[in-house]
C-alpha cells in the first residue's frame, strides 16, 4: 500500500482547523463588514441578522459598512481577513459580477470565501423622480425615445445588479439612458428623491418606504408577482416586458478556510434569526423572499452565478469605462 504524502499547505489547514474550531465560539466581537453605505437594502438585512446573533451567540456582531468600488473594498477585507470566524461579510449579488467589471481584484467569489447561508432575495422596483411627469413603464419608455441618453439612471456601481438591470431593460425596451454611478443604495435614493437623477431600479428591500411614502414613483416590479407592500404596482410582464426579471440577494459569508464547526454554527444561528417573526415579517413586508439556505446550497448558487453572469456580461455589450 502505497502512503498518501499531503502537501504543507493541507497539513497547515488541518492545524489550523483542529486549533481554531474552538467551542466557545465567539469568545470575542464580531465584525460583519458590508460593502454598502448604511441604510440601504443589503445593510438593513445585516443588522436584523446582526442583531440576533449578537442575542444568540452572547457576543457582539458589530456591522462595518465599508462602501465603494462596487462592494470590492469589503469583499477583499473579508478574504484576506484571518479565518476565525470574527471577520463575516454580508454580500450582495455584485459578489459574482465584479470579476468581469474589476480587473485585479484579490479575491475570487467561489474561492475565496465560506459560504454560510443566502438569507434572502428581492425583486427590483424601477422608480422615477416625481417630478418626471411620468406614471408607467409606457410613458417612460416613449420619454427615452424622444431624446435618447437625456434621462439619467442611478445605481450602486458599474456592473452591479441595479446596472445590469438597467442595461436589460434598456435592451428590451430599445432606449438610450445615461448611467450615475454611487456608493451605495441610500445614496441613490437621496438623488433620486432629490431630482438629482431620473430613475433607478431599487431593491426591494430597504426601498419600500419610501417607494410607499410616494417619495419616488415606483413604475413596476421585475419579478414573477406583485408585491404585497405596493399592490397597485405592475410586474413588467404586466406592463409588457415579461422578460424583465432582477433578483438581488444578500448572503452571509466568512473567509476561506473558517473551520467548518464555526461555519455551522453561524449558520444555525442566522437561520434562526430569519424564523424569528419580528425579523421575518419584516423582510417580507418589504418584498424580501426569506431564504436560510445551507452552506452547500449557497456554494452552488455562488458557482452557478459565477458562470451565469459570464454569459451575460458576453450578451451584454456594457461600457465600462
Amino acid at each position: 500500500m502505497k502512503r498518501r504524502i499531503f502537501p504543507l499547505a493541507a497539513l497547515a489547514a488541518c492545524a489550523w482547523n483542529m486549533a481554531a474550531a474552538d467551542p466557545a465560539y465567539p469568545s470575542k466581537p464580531v465584525r460583519i463588514i458590508v460593502g454598502y453605505s448604511a441604510g440601504g437594502p443589503t445593510d438593513a438585512v445585516a443588522r436584523m441578522v446582526a442583531a440576533h446573533l449578537q442575542t444568540r451567540l452572547g457576543q457582539p456582531f458589530v456591522v462595518d459598512n465599508r462602501a465603494g468600488a462596487g462592494s470590492n473594498i469589503a469583499s477583499e477585507a473579508v478574504a484576506a481577513a484571518a479565518p476565525d470566524g470574527y471577520t463575516l461579510l454580508v454580500a450582495a449579488a455584485p459578489l459574482t459580477m465584479n470579476s468581469h467589471v474589476y480587473k485585479n481584484l484579490k479575491f475570487e467569489a467561489a474561492r475565496s470565501f465560506e459560504p454560510i447561508s443566502k438569507l434572502s432575495s428581492a425583486p427590483g422596483v424601477l422608480a422615477v423622480r416625481t417630478t418626471l411627469g411620468v406614471g408607467s413603464v409606457q410613458e417612460v419608455v416613449a420619454l427615452a425615445k424622444k431624446e435618447p441618453g437625456k434621462l439619467t439612471y442611478g445605481t450602486t456601481g458599474l456592473g452591479g445588479s441595479q446596472h445590469m438591470a438597467t442595461e436589460m431593460f434598456q435592451k428590451l425596451a430599445g432606449v438610450k439612458l445615461t448611467h450615475i454611478p454611487y456608493k451605495g443604495a441610500s445614496n441613490v435614493m437621496t438623488d433620486l428623491i432629490a431630482g438629482h437623477v431620473d430613475m433607478a431600479f431599487m431593491t426591494a428591500t430597504g426601498a419600500m418606504p419610501h417607494l410607499q411614502a410616494g417619495k419616488v414613483k415606483p413604475l413596476a416590479v421585475a419579478g414573477p408577482q406583485r408585491l404585497s407592500g405596493l399592490p397597485d404596482v405592475p410586474t413588467f410582464a404586466e406592463a409588457g416586458y415579461p422578460a424583465m426579471i432582477s433578483d438581488s440577494w444578500n448572503g452571509l459569508l466568512a473567509p476561506a478556510g473558517t473551520p467548518a464547526a464555526i461555519v455551522q454554527k453561524l449558520h444555525a444561528a442566522a437561520v434562526e434569526a430569519l424564523q424569528v417573526p419580528e425579523i421575518r415579517s419584516k423582510l417580507e413586508s418589504q418584498g424580501a423572499i426569506v431564504i436560510g439556505s445551507s452552506p452547500a446550497e449557497f456554494r452552488a448558487d455562488i458557482q452557478r452565478e459565477v458562470a451565469h453572469w459570464a454569459e451575460q456580461f458576453k450578451a451584454i455589450k456594457i461600457d465600462m469605462q
